[in-house]
């Protein structure tokens, strides 16, 4: 039997749902209100942290990280369920929630994402840096990163990658036409499986997933692992179908403790030039407002899917 949950917007960048539709749950109070009328994310309570968005987005420094979760704790002291982050710009929010089951019995971290989030970044977390910190909390057993299609694992970029959790066997990257031939000169040509398309990644992933017996699954999906033609996001994009997604979550049924969505569309400019700078660099396009509308609204029919299918899988 599965159990019900309400989902949790923490709500940065108003892109998952109408901000009008939802009743909002004030600072300190319990996520346990239900939304107002009929609304996108079905029986979503939000999180308003519109003020946190300058400092949080994209990465921050880690006193700024443990105000964040301090100042999240009375609402995340609920039974949530799927938890939605906004634009991938706030993935490393995952960090957070993962080091709320500390009590947890050892789990499995299984991610979906374009990119490999364990580069090095010497400023504190942020997008693209977290799974190294999930790494390293003890209730991780492994972490398997699927659909990765980015360069960011290629020879070009290997020093940028935390090579710890992959040496230690820790973290598998699942990537798509990505050569890591220098895995093997760390001793770690293992961490990396490498497939034609994500038909295949997938079949042979959910064999060992099913093989590998009933660990607890903690589900991360950063929708940039889709392909365009399935959503737009803010981020270069895979070639993962919304099949791909829907038969991974059904194979965590009666398994998932934990579940986050993030990938939406948003516009922003920071004030912050360094924060503009890094922005830049990592090559983010910014859609017109038209295109963003139009983007939202595809990606919030894609959330009500997705939900629905979370919604069936938990322990």
């Amino acid at each position: 039997m599965t159990q019900r949950r309400p989902p949790l917007i923490l709500n940065f960048d108003d892109s998952v749902a109408p901000e009008r539709a939802l009743k909002k749950a004030p600072m300190g109070a319990p996520a346990v209100v239900q939304a107002a009328g009929p609304v996108n994310i079905d029986g979503a309570v939000q999180i308003p942290l519109q003020d946190w968005q300058e400092s949080i987005r994209f990465g921050c420094r880690w006193p700024t990280f443990r105000q964040l979760a301090a100042a999240l704790e009375p609402q995340l002291a609920g039974d949530y369920g799927c938890v939605f982050t906004g634009s991938g710009d706030y993935h490393h929010l995952t960090h957070l929630l993962l080091q709320r089951l500390a009590k947890q019995p050892p789990f499995t971290l299984v991610i979906c994402d374009n990119h490999p989030d364990n580069m090095r970044y010497p400023f504190g977390i942020h997008c693209g840096s977290w799974v190294y910190w999930a790494s390293l909390l003890p209730q991780v057993a492994h972490i398997h990163v699927l659909g990765i299609g980015s360069s960011d694992i290629a020879l070009g970029h290997a020093w940028e990658n935390h090579w710890r959790p992959l040496m230690r066997k820790k973290l598998t990257y699942w990537n798509i036409n990505v050569g890591t031939g220098w895995l093997k000169w760390l001793g770690a040509k293992e961490s990396s499986r490498r497939y034609a398309d994500a038909d295949g990644l997938m079949t042979d992933f959910l064999s060992r997933f099913h093989r590998d017996g009933a660990q607890p699954v903690y589900l991360s999906i950063d929708k940039d692992v889709l392909s365009p033609q399935v959503v737009n996001t803010n981020w270069d994009q895979g070639s993962f179908e919304e099949r791909h997604l829907t038969d991974l979550i059904d194979a965590c049924r009666g398994r998932l403790i934990g579940a986050d969505i993030t990938g939406e569309v948003s516009i922003y400019r920071y004030h912050n030039r360094f924060k503009r700078w890094l922005s830049a660099a990592d090559g983010q396009r910014e859609p017109s407002v038209a295109e963003a509308v139009a983007w939202q609204q595809r990606q919030n029919l894609l959330n009500q899917r997705l939900l629905a299918r979370i919604n069936d899988c938990w322990d």
